[in-house]
């Protein structure tokens, strides 16, 4: 989880026994919606919104259709309230041997996964003619009925605590308004923004396709969901790929609490990479000297705000996100990203006058103005919706202050105080995992997002399951993302067969 994938940020169902024309009720009490929500035909019509839509009109030219799929608002209301879910089609062509539909998330939360078969069919080559891939922008988020509390920022969850308790009493301040905000604006329907009720989404797609399983792809908090929706509709799935696996028991209203020494790890390794090209960003020449150089940067914005340019100013709360969210891949190319984009900071933190990168400013626009109230508004409200809890105010501070010295960059931003605390409790308990399904888990050993163990830990419990773990890498997302043959060569052939590996198969970085 991400801004974009986990700080861009790790979905969801309800186990209804379908018939024509009855509501019966499912293990967990929620009635089966009528068949208007079960039934075809899915007017399927072009994707282009207007000549300035590049995504829709992208998928146009690939020959992918979109739809709008009507759902519940509450599935325990089938016939009150409803909204619209996007979703989007690259129909099979090698129909002799069809599969079924592959649906695709590309996590988040709130990510949205309508872009995704134009993007995943090249990663799957001919594997990709046997499935219909299914895009899906969940509830809420995307082209599906939208969410916006009004903010002013996009970092809701990604902020840090900062230096000092007056710095957290900020936080403490912000946290509650940004709460209280998105109460007022959309009170009504925050207790449905959640994964439970986006796997129930995805069964009501499921039915609509006209399919008596569906095959799933899922990342980071993707991987999440794809386990919500197992647990509530039991036997309703074919081939499952879950890539950065995030276990229920590691996940929180805290995205990264447990993830502190990977992305310590990930730092140094990236201030190891950094150093050897020194004459190139002259950051130290040393692992040492380039941490010393990070500690400068964050020293400084602890003292006063970092000027970017004539828009943006980046205090010591935002910032650390900054790093963070160069720390989600160790290739050379996002390395070297975050190295540019430390010469810069480091320049601005000496209070020279510097002007952001063209990526550098997107990226502050997202975290730091309205821009990111949309999708900060949507990920937090699904986080808050399914595990939000009281912890108090103070045992926030404690945490941070216990893991602020193992862990100067990330506790602070890991543990701080989130708008969960001030939410109203979750309306369903969090799902609990007690089945076993045989699925393709995906997981890198140094993944500073979803971490190995958690995917260890899922394997122990899907025996029926396989572990491809990456030896080496740290690196969150694999499968068409990390360029490794060796992944996409498994997930491909399993994807194919339906066949799981005899043991749990390993690559290498």
């Amino acid at each position: 989880m991400s801004p974009s994938r986990y700080i861009t940020a790790c979905v969801a169902a309800a186990a209804f026994a379908v018939t024509a024309t009855t509501a019966t009720a499912s293990a967990s009490g929620v009635p089966v919606p009528p068949g208007r929500f079960q039934s075809g035909p899915v007017d399927w019509h072009a994707c282009a919104l207007g000549a300035d839509d590049e995504l829709g009109r992208a998928l146009d030219a690939r020959g992918i259709e979109c739809a709008d799929i009507t759902v519940p608002l509450d599935h325990a209301d089938p016939g009150g309230r409803t909204l619209t879910v996007a979703i989007s089609r690259l129909k099979a062509t090698d129909t002799e041997h069809r599969v079924g539909a592959l649906l695709l998330n590309d996590g988040g939360p709130a990510g949205p996964s309508l872009h995704m078969p134009l993007t995943k069919a090249a990663a799957m080559g001919d594997v990709a003619g046997r499935f219909d891939l299914i895009g899906m922008d969940p509830r809420f988020v995307g082209r599906s009925t939208p969410l916006d509390c009004g903010w002013d920022l996009g970092s809701s969850l990604v902020r840090s605590a900062g230096s000092d308790r007056a710095a957290y009493r900020q936080e403490v301040a912000v946290a509650r308004e940004l709460a209280e905000r998105c109460d007022r604006a959309h009170g009504d329907v925050l207790p449905y923004v959640t994964t439970r009720n986006t796997a129930r989404d995805m069964d009501v797609v499921r039915a609509a396709l006209g399919e008596e399983t569906l095959s799933y792809l899922g990342y980071s908090y993707g991987s999440y969901l794809g386990e919500v929706y197992t647990q509530l509709f039991p036997g309703r799935t074919d081939r499952m790929v879950l890539d950065g696996v995030n276990s229920p028991d590691h996940y929180s209203q805290n995205l990264l609490r447990g993830a502190e020494a990977a992305n310590e790890e990930a730092l140094r390794a990236w201030a190891s990479w950094a150093a050897a090209r020194h004459t190139t960003y002259g950051l130290g020449a040393t692992r040492a000297a380039v941490l010393a150089t990070v500690e400068h940067i964050l020293d400084a914005a602890a003292e006063r705000p970092l000027r970017i340019g004539e828009a943006y100013l980046l205090d010591e709360h935002v910032l650390p996100a900054v790093f963070v969210g160069g720390l989600g891949s160790d290739l050379d190319e996002r390395r070297a990203a975050l190295a540019g984009t430390v010469r810069l900071l480091a320049r601005a933190a000496d209070r020279e006058r510097v002007e952001p990168s063209p990526a550098l400013a997107g990226q502050l626009e997202f975290l730091l103005t309205g821009a990111g109230s949309a999708a900060s508004s949507q990920m937090t409200a699904i986080v808050c919706g399914d595990v939000a809890e009281r912890r108090g105010v103070g045992g926030y501070w404690r945490a941070v202050e216990k893991s602020r010295a193992r862990y100067p960059l990330i506790g602070p931003l890991a543990g701080n105080i989130t708008p969960c605390e001030f939410w109203d409790r979750p309306a369903e308990a969090p799902t609990v995992l007690d089945n076993d399904v045989p699925a393709l888990l995906v997981n890198a050993t140094g993944d500073p997002r979803t971490l190995h163990t958690g995917a260890q830990a899922l394997r122990e419990q899907w025996r029926s399951a396989r572990l491809l773990t990456v030896e080496g890498a740290r690196q969150h997302g694999l499968y068409g993302e990390y360029g490794n043959a060796c992944v996409d060569g498994h997930v491909n052939a399993y994807l194919r067969t339906g066949r799981l590996p005899a043991h749990d198969p390993a690559c290498q970085a």
